[in-house]
Parts: structure tokens; sequence; C-alpha cells
């Protein structure tokens, strides 16, 4: 197993971070700047646009879609260190690069299980970065961690589908470029379980479709994307909105998850790297009792304690990958499983002693509070960490059956 990144990742890599050097990082405040206040927050700010433009010029676009031509055509082991690094700037690079979630899962949908009219109608300007889409699937009366739970009607009528229900935590959903949302809801309540649910495309502008309210993280709105908790009230779309076909939801949900779970890994590992930066520049530039707090035997301990997790969670993600990429993501859900708890929960760790680092201004820094809240949400995003665990303890039991 070599982990050495191919000469075209290592090319990608310099690009990239030459272009977060140059475009990026100097603009994160300008970018909270243009967010401003009130309902402008959900308008997609003249920064981001501007550097979409530039990154796609410079060819740093879709890098996501693996082995594909609609993208890069890198491989999941290819885009893992592209991912990291943008994961250092997650609330603006991501976006700028058009390998933000929910949309990077989402096209992956579409590219995979997507007929011709539908990756026409709404692929290619999702790819283009002229509209924003969002996954509606989790719910607020049932335990959506047990996708069978998911009460959300679609009944066939005629030439069309009515659907009903509510959905929460359906993230980019306040932008006012989202225009599109995957909806997940069952077709047949009767049938096997596993085939009682189905995904389905549905427009925003459609009548009976209503956002809420807007949800919060921790006090953070997530502008200029948002998350939402919306209802669908006998919303009609044609049949031919139907992804796949009735009963195929779950067939979809791995498909997409799978690889989504592994990119916020990847960002996750960024965000760990540069918070362990911005601990150890503060760590060497304040004095307490008369030394360096760098020179605390505690903060050692934790610096040290930082650099082994984010390096056995890159090995880990590394794996991952590869074996998405030689075996596929099936084989692969142990590793993808493992990764989607050990990422955030260590780089939680490595936050919260960054912000402990700076004292009573940690829990304000611009940076630190808002990446803590961001990735304490993926444990409980694609999946909480109880379902992983159990997933990776039933996978290690089959081992040892008889």
């Amino acid at each position: 197993m070599n982990f050495e990144y191919s000469e075209k990742a290592k090319s990608y890599l310099e690009r990239i971070n030459a272009f977060m050097d140059e475009h990026v990082y100097p603009n994160e405040e300008e970018l909270h700047r243009q967010l401003g206040e009130g309902e402008t927050r959900w308008r997609t700010p003249p920064i981001v646009q501007q550097l979409r433009a530039r990154a796609r010029r410079q060819g740093l676009w879709n890098l996501f879609l693996p082995e594909s031509e609609l993208g890069a055509g890198l491989s999941n082991l290819d885009y893992a260190p592209l991912a990291e690094v943008m994961g250092r700037s997650v609330f603006l690079a991501p976006h700028v690069f058009n390998c933000n979630a929910p949309d990077t899962g989402n096209m992956e949908v579409l590219a995979r299980y997507g007929t011709a009219e539908q990756q026409e109608r709404w692929l290619k300007p999702l790819l283009n970065a002229e509209i924003r889409s969002a996954f509606a699937m989790t719910e607020p009366a049932v335990a959506s961690s047990d996708a069978r739970n998911i009460e959300c009607s679609i009944r066939r009528d005629g030439d069309e589908y009515l659907i009903n229900g509510r959905k929460w935590w359906t993230s980019n959903a306040m932008n006012e470029d989202c225009a599109i949302f995957i909806v997940m809801g069952k077709t047949d309540p009767e049938g096997p379980p596993y085939q009682q649910q189905s995904m389905i495309l549905v427009e925003r502008d459609r009548p009976g479709v209503t956002i809420e309210r807007h949800l919060s993280v921790f006090g953070f709105d997530d502008a200029p994307e948002g998350h939402a908790e919306m209802t669908f009230e006998n919303v009609r779309v044609p049949v031919s909105n139907i992804l796949l076909g009735e009963g195929r939801g779950f067939e979809i949900a791995q498909g997409r998850l799978g690889p989504g779970r592994i990119h916020h890994c990847m960002r996750t590992i960024g965000v760990a790297e540069r918070a362990l930066e911005i601990m150890c520049t503060r760590l060497l530039g304040r004095v307490a009792f008369g030394k360096p707090i760098a020179d605390q035997s505690v903060w050692h301990e934790r610096i040290a304690e930082a650099r082994m997790n984010i390096e056995m969670c890159r090995l880990l993600t590394l794996k991952a990958a590869f074996m998405m990429d030689t075996v596929g993501n099936k084989e692969a859900r142990a590793e993808i499983a493992m990764i989607k708890v050990a990422a955030p929960t260590r780089a939680l760790q490595i936050i919260d002693h960054a912000i402990q680092a700076h004292g009573g201004g940690g829990v304000t820094h611009p940076y630190l509070s808002h990446a803590w809240a961001a990735v304490r949400t993926l444990r409980l995003a694609d999946g909480p960490d109880e379902v992983h665990r159990q997933q990776i303890a039933k996978l290690e039991l089959r081992k040892h059956r008889n």
C-alpha cells in the first residue's frame, strides 16, 4: 500500500497551496465583512464569485469527482491532500473550488444515478456553480440515524408524485442560489424495509415547498448556506424527477454518503492542522509565571498528542481513500466508518486545546470558535458516532463468528 502522492496530485497540491496563500487566506475577513446583516447574509458574496472565476480559470475546479471526465480525473487518494488543504479555510475554500458539501454529494448522485435529462438540467449548472443544491433527508419527528424511520411521503398520482413531509438540517437551503432539493421519502411504506425509500428531485419554486425557519449551530448561522427546517406540503413534481427508480433510496444513499463522509474527514484534518498551528504560535508568543507558555510541560503533552492524532487520522483517511479506489466503497465501509468517528473527535480535542491556549480570547477567536462548532456538528452529520461505532463492531465480530 503506497501512500506516496501521485505526480498529478503533487501538481494540484502545489497550485492549490499557492492559490490559498495568494487569494483565500487574505480574503477570509473580507468574506465575513461582505456577508453583512439580515437577509443579505443568504446571498453568495461577491468575493466568493470572484475567487470562483479565478479558480476556474486556473483549472482548480470540481476536483472531487473521482476518475470522472466531469471533474479533474483524480482518484480519492489523489483528492485527499487537496481536500485537506481546502479544509484549512473550511468556510471559504471549498466554495471557491466548487468542492463544498452538500453540493459535492448531490453532484455525485446526479453523475452516478441521474438521467441524461436530469444531468442536463441540474448537474451541469451545479458543476458550473450557477446554482446550489440541498439534501433533505433528516426529519425532526423521528430518529433519522435509522433512515428506515423516515416518514416523508412520496406518493404516485398519475404522471406526478405528491410529496408531504417535514425535514430539518437541510444545509444550503437558506442560500438564494439553492434551486434544487434531493428529497428522501417513502414510496412504498409496506414494502421490504430497505425498498420503501426513494429519492426525488424537488425544485425550490414548487408550490408547497416552505422554509419554516433557519437553524443555527451553537449560535453560528453558517451564512451564506445555512441550515433549514422546511416542509413539503402537497408538492407535485413530474414522475421524471424520481432518481434511479422507486425503492432505490437506500442504494443511492450508500453511494452518496461514503464519499461525502470521507470528504468531511479530509477537510477536518486541515482544520486540525490549522488549529495546531494557531495554538503553537500563541504558546510561543505569551509569557506566564515567568516563562513562555510553550515551555510549560502540560503544553508539550498537548502538542505531541495533537501531532500524533493528526498523523494517525491522515493515514487512516488515506487508507480508506485507497480502498475506495481499489476495492470499492462497500469494502471500505469499516475504514470510512472508523475515520468518520476518529477525525472529528480528535480534531475537536485539538481545537479545544487551541482555545484553552488563548484563554478568554479563545472562545471568541474568529477561526477556532466557529471551527469547533462546525467540527462538533460532524459527529452527527452523515450518521452519528454511535451508528458508525456499531457498524465497526459488527464488522469486527463477523470476523470471529463460526
